[in-house]
């Protein structure tokens, strides 16, 4: 196919000294490169003179600078010429809507007229062809790609890069099967300028040449999707018998693997551990590096068999596609075995095609909803499993995911029925012998039948194993926004312009409906106002009392504090709980008579019918809220279990109250899980403090259980990858100097590396750093990420793994919580020792509960927790044998408190203890 022989593009980069272009800001670089029957025929670059300072940033970023462009023409020089090479080309650009405006009000105030050339976008056009890339940055998707690009921010090699970029767009949609580029084409419409124009023409071409669906698609209806492969019965017994000696293993590891003694005893002692029956639980801490994941996994599979699966379960979905991706199929290398291992998670990370095919057919959609719908069906002629995920999307609230994401239903009945993604997957895991779930989905389905009977359970990272079960069991009613949404449905039913009520008033039915409905409405809301003043009325039994950064009140109960004996509460909520159903159900008498509507003449009833019907999924969502809640209130025994939060948005105002809820002790819930599973492996690189496993076992509700206990040992002398420093002339930590000293070391010191992981403990702190050095010229070549301020934590990551150089402040989940396999991580500085913040309204309630038992919460809770995390923090450095990094400690109280000595103790290595004026030395040395 020769779409665009005879089209000329000129794709066009401008740096700029800033965004706003009526601020005073100018071109300072003009790139350009034009194609010419979809090859790159010739370029074009023009420094020009802004005559104007180019601010810091802007230098930082592209590398030009003041002097650069001091003796350059300025623009009403290059504008004839520009004019010129634009002339009769199609205009492209990498956000055409910044390029191609920015040029045009340059144009424009130096007396020429503005340019009409048709303009495509290529940021749209890559999230829609590449639907599966991680970013779409210029400079990542020419590395992922493998574009040539020698000098990202520079407009001369961005303008060639995109050039680039855009041809291997259009090769790929040539590519695509008929019936998707005619979707792709009739969606277009809405994309930025005139981008739809490649999709027709692409389109249209296409129909020309009556090309064949390729036998690797197959259609149903207007979708088409990659052939699955049909989910065969797996029934043969795996025979294979387990290596016994340590000679077979070496024989059996041999030119697949490194054969390692710590490795071999680790597998051995997990192995008679699965075979001694009267045994239930193993804890195993292994260190980093050691190969932790084949050892269980080679152990256990020889067990298996067509009734007996093995289940894994990890914190993050990232390390359940790491074992899927990466591990077994290293297993499997190994040994030779014939296992089916799948992914398990919940249905909402799965494609529902239904709903995705009704979605194409709604309303013309928001520009977010329409590149998305297009990159989907894009994705649906690659993807094998419609899992979501693979659309590497860092978050999934757009309102399409609401129609699209799977109800975990059996979707009999409908077209897409046997090639639903969802019971495909189901139909995968019960053939499977492997299933690899995450510790949330374990937590809130351990009895589902997926895992088969008397199944063995590997819960890998165990130390995150409790606060994960704790967390997917948490969970709020928000009073504000229920009496929101109430406030909103009277609007859509009474007040708005086209209300039902103006448009149906005069109906004595609907009238009688609206009568009836309004005055339950506002009843309603006076209970639930009620309900906010009695947990307001509680105030002084409250366990403390903290005022966040945004000024909204946090009140922390213990449950039998807050809901005492025969308090009015329970009876209250039983009260709002009868009058929300009442008026949802009155609301969709409403609805059902708006569909049944026949005299709809020059009324459009569609924005309403679709407003209706989504307040009356809020109704239901607060109705099931509402009983989670009174259940919980119910068992007695259990409310000393649970914690509760009062929120007040407006510390002054009662109306302002929500409630949430966590569990205190999750021991009830964890035997529960155990119950369902056989021979379970706790296994982590940091289950130990103090050096011993008390704290864990406690944590983890084992006690009753007994578990066998194993230290594993490294496989390599770690003393030659990882090197501890501690500077030990810094001041206090929570003097202001430490934070402007932690800024200067920043800056000055980490020339020679390329990421690097900075971990906090306070949020408040990451920003003013991150305003400190985001702009700071010695920090040019560093992409600077920090939670809270560049997104979501699932983003950072994934910007820190993809550029070159980067730092990460962090604190929280960046401890413990995050594994950086693809890029490493050179340095990780731990700014202040780990212990939890003691005004958290969750520790405040923990340590409440266990004061009331006599416990000392200092050396039982607080110290085996920062250790934990402390050692996990180091763990982010050696993630395998080629690691190799360093660990840089600035809190002084490592030397100076007695728990210091504690956390010197958790140190595998020897401490460097060095001066500040000897870091920079220490730090480039180490890489030279």
């Amino acid at each position: 196919m020769k779409s665009f022989a005879n089209t000329v593009f000129a794709v066009v980069d401008l740096e700029t000294t800033g965004t706003q272009r009526e601020d005073n800001n100018h071109i300072i670089q003009f790139g350009c490169a034009i194609i010419k029957n979809l090859k790159v025929v010739k370029t074009y670059s023009f420094l020009i003179n802004p005559h104007r300072e180019i601010p810091i940033a802007v230098q930082n970023l592209t590398h030009i600078h003041d002097k650069d462009v001091a003796h350059q023409k300025d623009f009403s020089y290059y504008a004839p010429q520009i004019i010129k090479i634009l002339k009769d080309t199609v205009f492209v650009a990498h956000n055409v809507n910044f390029d191609l405006p920015f040029l045009n009000y340059e144009l424009v105030e130096h007396g020429y007229e503005p340019l009409t050339n048709r303009a495509i976008d290529t940021v749209e056009l890559a999230k829609i062809a590449f639907p599966t890339e991680p970013s779409y940055k210029l400079s990542d998707l020419t590395a992922q790609l493998q574009i040539e690009h020698l000098n990202p921010h520079k407009a001369d090699s961005d303008a060639y890069g995109t050039a680039v970029l855009l041809i291997k767009i259009i090769r790929r949609l040539e590519k695509l099967p008929q019936a998707t580029l005619n979707t792709l084409s009739s969606l277009a419409h809405g994309l930025i300028r005139d981008t739809s124009w490649i999709f027709t023409t692409i389109a249209d071409d296409a129909r020309k040449e009556k090309r064949p669906l390729p036998a690797k698609y197959q259609q149903v209806r207007q979708i088409i999707l990659r052939k699955q492969k049909s989910v065969a019965n797996n029934e043969q017994e795996h025979s294979a018998t387990f290596p016994q000696s340590d000679q077979a293993k070496r024989k059996l590891f041999k030119k697949k693997i490194n054969y390692r003694q710590p490795q071999v005893d680790l597998i051995n002692r997990i192995e008679q551990f699965i075979n001694t029956s009267d045994q239930k639980a193993l804890l195993v801490e292994a260190p980093n590096g050691t190969g932790k994941t084949f050892s269980y996994l080679c152990a256990y599979s020889y067990q298996l068999y067509t009734s007996r699966k093995l289940v894994i379960a990890t914190p993050t979905k990232v390390l359940q596609r790491q074992i899927i991706n990466k591990e077994i199929p290293q297993l499997l290398n190994v040994t030779n075995l014939d296992l089916k291992a799948e992914e398990v998670k919940a249905s909402n990370h799965y494609l529902d095609l239904d709903g995705f095919y009704q979605s194409l057919y709604q309303d013309t959609p928001n520009k977010l909803t329409l590149v998305l719908q297009m990159r989907i069906l894009v994705w649906l002629t690659e993807t094998n499993t419609g899992d979501l995920d693979e659309l590497q999307l860092t978050n999934y609230r757009a309102p399409l995911f609401a129609q699209i994401a799977h109800p975990g239903d059996a979707r009999v009945g409908s077209s897409f029925a046997k090639v639903d993604f969802w019971n495909l997957a189901r139909q995968r895991q019960e053939q499977a012998d492997i299933l690899v779930t995450n510790h949330a989905f374990l937590a809130n389905h351990y009895n589902d039948t997926i895992w088969g009977q008397n199944p063995y359970l590997v819960i890998d990272e165990a130390h995150r194993f409790v606060d994960n079960v704790i967390s997917s069991r948490n969970d709020s009613f928000q009073f504000e926004s229920l009496w929101g949404a109430l406030t909103h449905l009277r609007n859509l039913l009474f007040y708005a312009d086209d209300s039902v009520f103006n448009q149906y008033g005069n109906d004595v039915q609907f009238n009688f409906l609206l009568e009836k409905l309004d005055p339950q409405i506002l009843d309603l809301i006076k209970v639930i106002n009620h309900l906010q003043h009695l947990l307001c009325s509680k105030k002084k039994k409250a366990v403390s009392q903290s005022v966040l950064s945004n000024g909204n009140l946090l009140l922390s109960f213990k449950g039998t504090d807050l809901f005492p004996k025969n308090n009015q509460f329970l009876v209250k909520l039983a009260e709002l709980q009868r009058k929300l159903e009442n008026v949802r159900q009155q609301t969709n008498q409403i609805l059902f008579k708006l569909y049944n509507e026949t005299d709809s003449s020059n009324i459009d009833r569609d924005a309403i019918l679709s407003d209706i019907s989504a307040q009356i999924d809020q109704l239901d969502y607060y109705i099931t809220k509402s009983y989670q809640l009174s259940d919980l209130l119910r068992k007695r025994t259990y409310l000393d279990l649970e914690g509760f939060i009062v929120s007040l948005t407006n510390p002054q105002d009662p109306l302002s109250a929500n409630l949430s809820w966590l569990m205190l002790d999750a021991t009830p819930e964890l035997r529960k899980i155990y119950d369902r599973f056989d021979h379970i492996l706790f296994v982590s690189a940091t289950l130990t403090s103090e050096n011993g496993f008390d704290f864990i076992v406690k944590q983890l509700g084992l006690t009753d259980l007994t578990p066998q206990e194993y230290v594993g040992t490294s496989t390599f002398k770690l003393a030659d990858h990882l090197e501890v420093l501690s500077v030990n002339d810094l001041p206090d930590v929570n003097e202001p100097a430490f934070a402007k000293i932690l800024i200067q070391i920043l800056e000055h010191d980490l020339q020679t590396k390329n990421h690097v992981l900075v971990l906090m403990t306070n949020l408040e702190l990451i920003k003013n750093v991150y305003s400190a050095i985001i702009n700071s010229p010695h920090l040019r070549d560093f992409e600077i990420l920090a939670q809270g301020v560049s997104g979501s934590n699932n983003r950072i990551i994934k910007r820190f793994a993809i550029v070159k150089k980067a730092i990460i402040l962090g604190a929280d989940s960046f401890w413990e919580g995050i594994d950086f396999h693809e890029c490493g991580v050179d340095l990780v500085i731990a700014t202040k020792l780990p212990f939890e913040s003691p005004d958290l309204p969750e520790v405040k309630l923990r340590q409440k509960q266990l004061v009331d038992s006599g416990v000392d919460v200092f050396h039982s809770d607080t110290m085996p927790r920062a250790i934990i995390r402390f050692k996990q923090g180091m763990g982010r450095l050696i993630r395998g044998e080629q690691d190799r990094g360093q660990f840089l400690i600035l809190d002084s109280r490592l030397w100076t408190k007695d728990y210091g000595q504690v956390f010197l103790a958790a140190i595998p290595v020897k401490v460097k203890r060095i001066n500040l004026n000897e870091l920079e030395e220490k730090l480039d040395n180490y890489d030279k």
